[in-house]
């Protein structure tokens, strides 16, 4: 028989980061922290039950089971648990070490479960999965920081066998990602195999589907820049080729950037009705994990003053929303504000009243250096009424030459003055 040509599937996985502390919510009093602390284990879990319930034939981890130097035995022995699940039900594991296993003493001193396969880290190794036909390729990392190719040693693909590269690497470099073990799509392809089982990379990606080269992402989002659903992939194939490759959320908590432009938002009703409304379209989509939500709002608003001038009290309003939402649907961890008032700087300065001339003094006087000067002048009398060291401290740390103090003074509150007279023209716009 032809080993390439049966049918069989697998689960590519990487990234686990079992018991990392999920990051930004634990300084909120009423935080699930409970929840967040569990957060990576029921992840692995559910991949575990995933496995099994699919029965895929063998599960690949492509690096990063740990989070560094854990010393709690315990992180390891629940994946030993875990894996040894899988052996119960004859599905195979074929791991290879990343940058956060290389530094952990759990990796060098637990035994692994029969069913598993650590690949080495002192070159490339070739795992028979004779049933399959598979051939897995892959090293682990010796070290946290490996700066050199690793795939320039791996194998050529061999002759009737379905082979996959397992590799923990930043490929050609991506944004937030460390440069370890970087190699070029070029280099994958030139090897003859029909996967790349690749790891580090925290983001789902798709880089090649000839071979499919993939990232699957971690399991488990654990801070704000890691939002969306996270999980595994779910290969199958036929006749020695690729015929799905799937994505299998398996998360229990979701991050999500939750941005709104409240542009067309004239009052406190219509703002917290459009948040409503978005609290539970996430939900809706969230498929009954809970949410840690940042929200953010932007736009040009008359609601603008109030929200800059009363954030705490628009938060707490905010998170009464989410908890309105359901128990344990919602956590909002942080709020932007990042309105503009609804008429710009040109704007507000064109206004015909004495505000309006005065912020047009203000911007001439911000680009004219002689005219500022002049007006320097007539702050004399206040220069005499205060004390003679704060003119000279402040002139001389920031090296202003004697006879400008006056001048330098009057250009250090401009910016002040104008903010002031901005925010009052801004609130008589609302009041117009």
């Amino acid at each position: 028989m032809n080993p390439a040509a049966s049918v069989f599937s697998f689960i590519h996985a990487a990234d686990i980061h079992l018991d990392s502390p999920l990051r930004g919510l634990e300084r909120y009093e009423g935080a699930p922290v409970e929840a967040l602390r569990s957060a990576t284990r029921a992840a692995f879990s559910n991949l575990i039950e995933l496995a099994i319930e699919r029965s895929v034939d063998f599960v690949l981890l492509a690096g990063d089971l740990y989070d560094g130097d854990w010393k709690d035995y315990s992180t390891g022995l629940f994946l030993v648990r875990s894996l040894a699940r899988l052996g119960e039900h004859g599905i195979a594991v074929v791991i290879v070490a990343g940058n956060h296993d290389a530094q952990s003493q759990i990796t060098r001193h637990l035994q692994m479960p029969a069913n598993v396969h650590v690949l080495a880290s002192s070159q490339p190794q070739s795992i028979e999965l004779v049933e399959c036909g598979v051939l897995v390729h892959g090293q682990s990392f010796a070290t946290r920081e490996v700066q050199e190719d690793l795939t320039q040693a791996y194998p050529l693909g061999r002759q009737g066998w379905f082979n996959i590269g397992l590799l923990h690497t930043s490929l050609d470099g991506k944004p937030g990602h460390a440069p370890y073990a970087p190699c070029k799509l070029d280099n994958l392809r030139n090897k003859g195999y029909q996967y790349w089982a690749l790891g580090h990379v925290h983001q789902r990606e798709y880089v090649s589907e000839d071979p499919w080269v993939v990232f699957p992402g971690n399991l488990q989002g654990r801070h704000i820049r890691e939002i969306g659903p996270k999980g595994c992939v779910l290969v199958s194939v036929e006749q020695g080729e690729v015929r799905h490759v799937n994505f299998q959320p398996v998360d229990v908590m979701r991050w999500e950037l939750l941005t709104i432009d409240i542009s067309d938002c004239s009052n406190a009703e219509t703002l917290l009705n459009r948040i409503q409304q978005n609290f539970k379209a996430l939900i809706e989509n969230a498929d009954g994990r809970w949410l840690a939500v940042r929200l953010r709002l932007l736009g040009r608003t008359p609601l603008h003053t109030r929200l800059q001038a009363e954030t705490v009290h628009w938060l707490e309003e905010f998170r009464a929303l989410a908890n309105a939402a359901g128990e344990e649907a919602i956590w909002l961890e942080k709020v932007l504000f990042d309105t503009q008032p609804v008429l710009s700087d040109e704007e507000l300065a064109q206004r015909a009243d004495a505000l309006g001339e005065l912020l047009q003094v203000v911007e001439a006087l911000e680009q004219d250096a002689a005219q500022l000067h002049n007006y320097a002048h007539d702050f004399s009398t206040l220069q005499r009424k205060l004390p003679a060291e704060f003119w000279i401290e402040e002139s001389e740390a920031l090296g202003v030459e004697a006879g400008q103090q006056e001048s330098f003074a009057l250009a250090q509150i401009l910016p002040e003055v104008k903010a002031m007279l901005q925010q009052r023209l801004i609130q008589a716009q609302d009041e117009d």
